[in-house]
């Protein structure tokens, strides 16, 4: 191997190992992190024939990424919106579509949110394969099956008054739907 060959593998080796160490944290933007910190009363089967369904209540938490560093107002987080994403956790393919919610509130950076009866299951979800094929038949149409099971995943989306995009790591938890 040549010098110049040596010095270059050297430098990616480094380099590489570098990116290597950074954290999750690094990589996201902004100076604050938002975390679901705190589920309340979380169902664990529902039925497909009423809602909506709502978790009574939880607790969104603002982390500064250094804290160790000086914070300011301006790490307050807006927040915007949450999604819900359904994956099956049976045989079945076929899932709820997305469900997405408007949400208001400020988080200061060290602070917390508490959100109460947010829905996690509306009629959006019901009306449509395979919920409504258990509401009404009484049995999922692609898996013959009387139960669904759901994992149902959760993210909050914010914005700081700095103007950095935050998001949160999913949440998830599990359901069984039934007629």
């Amino acid at each position: 191997m040549t010098r110049k060959a040596t010095v270059a593998f050297t430098l990616l080796v480094l380099g590489l190992s570098i990116a290597g160490c950074r954290s999750r944290t690094d990589r996201s933007e902004g100076t604050v992190i938002l975390t679901i910190s705190n589920f309340n009363q979380l169902p664990v089967a529902v039925s497909a024939t009423s809602g909506p369904f709502q978790i009574p209540s939880l607790t969104l938490t603002s982390v500064a990424k250094d804290p160790t560093g000086t914070t300011s107002s301006l790490q307050t987080i807006e927040l915007r919106a949450y999604e819900v994403v359904y994956t099956r956790r049976d045989t079945g393919r076929t899932t709820p579509p997305i469900l997405s919610e408007t949400i208001f509130g400020n988080i200061p950076v060290g602070g917390q949110f508490t959100l109460t009866n947010a829905v996690f299951l509306s009629s959006n979800q019901t009306l449509n394969p395979p919920l409504l094929d258990l509401a009404r038949r009484g049995v999922d149409a692609e898996t013959g099956s009387a139960v669904v099971v759901l994992d149902v995943s959760m993210r909050f989306f914010g914005r700081t008054l700095a103007g950095d995009d935050i998001v949160s790591q999913p949440a998830s938890f599990t359901i069984e739907v039934t007629q």
